[in-house]
């Protein structure tokens, strides 16, 4: 069975999470950061290493939609960011699609459980990407009508 991958892709860093092989379990993985914006080659670079080692099947990536259902900047950046990803997991002969799934106050939901968890604010912003993406990927399986490890096939 394939595992998913969920990523929450914001200006300097992106989180990513996995499920377990059966995609029932999501556990935060790592945040992937850079220093400028627009140097993205290192960070698509480690999604396709971590897709190909995790033997992934799909990727969900959070699309910042407005409240109101718009789309603005960041979810624009998003859609470009998704659309190059498709490409360079084609060019490494990675057959995984990737869907856009709304990730509307995922990062908010994971500072209210880091603010839980009495993590220091000073500590958060390592931790808050992956948890995001945690958020995002265990959403995307309760609501697509997807069941663990029917995914990705």
């Amino acid at each position: 069975m394939k595992r998913l991958m969920g990523l929450d892709f914001g200006a300097k860093t992106t989180g990513v999470a996995m499920t377990d092989p059966m995609g029932v379990i999501v556990s935060p993985l790592e945040t992937i950061t850079r220093e400028k914006e627009g140097k993205l080659r290192p960070t698509f670079r480690r999604i396709t290493e971590l897709a190909a080692e995790y033997d992934v099947g799909k990727i969900v990536l959070g699309l910042p939609l407005n409240m109101d259902d718009s789309r603005g900047e960041r979810a624009l950046k998003t859609e470009a960011f998704k659309e190059e990803l498709e490409h360079r997991l084609e060019a490494e002969r990675l057959e995984i699609p990737v869907v856009l799934w709304d990730e509307r106050l995922s990062t908010v939901g994971a500072d209210e459980i880091l603010e839980e968890a009495e993590v220091a604010k000073s500590e958060r912003k390592q931790y808050i990407d992956k948890i995001a993406a945690a958020l995002i990927l265990e959403d995307y399986i309760a609501n697509s009508g997807s069941t663990g490890g029917d995914h990705g096939r």
